[in-house]
């Protein structure tokens, strides 16, 4: 049976992306923390981060209604000041795929795949790998 690890570093490396985070909400601390993260060499950590306030990130606020967000160049996908802020805050943060985890109907998980540096260009099956990422860490909480 695969670790959630394996399950985002699959992801990590099919896509070679910069990093892979999961996020779920843990009663008592920050709203999403990165509970489990996986790097490409160089790649600095988003745990512990805590200076983006999540549950008013327009992404976010997607996600909680069930849908995927593809951005291929995130900094032309919102005007929002506090959006913009964290693409910086999170290592220049250029393009991004953030996938629900959900589990009976619930939102259990933010599943974001990164690129950092420059915008990319998603490709169909890296949006589908996303999601199918996302169905296995469901099935693993």
């Amino acid at each position: 049976m695969p670790t959630l690890e394996d399950v985002l570093r699959h992801l990590l490396e099919t896509t070679r992306a910069s990093r892979v985070t999961l996020r779920r909400d843990v009663p008592g601390e920050q709203p999403f923390p990165v509970v489990e993260e996986v790097l490409a060499p160089g790649v600095e950590s988003l745990r512990g981060e805590t200076s983006v306030h999540l549950p008013s990130q327009p992404v976010v606020l997607e996600v909680k209604r069930g849908a995927q967000v593809v951005q291929d160049d995130s900094a032309r996908a919102y005007d929002d000041p506090a959006f913009h802020r964290m693409l910086e805050a999170y290592g220049g943060l250029a393009a991004q795929i953030v996938t629900p985890v959900m589990r009976d109907g619930k939102l259990e998980g933010i599943l974001s795949l990164h690129q950092l540096g420059a915008p990319r260009a998603w490709t169909a099956d890296e949006v589908s790998a996303a999601r199918r990422a996302a169905e296995r860490v469901g099935a693993l909480l």
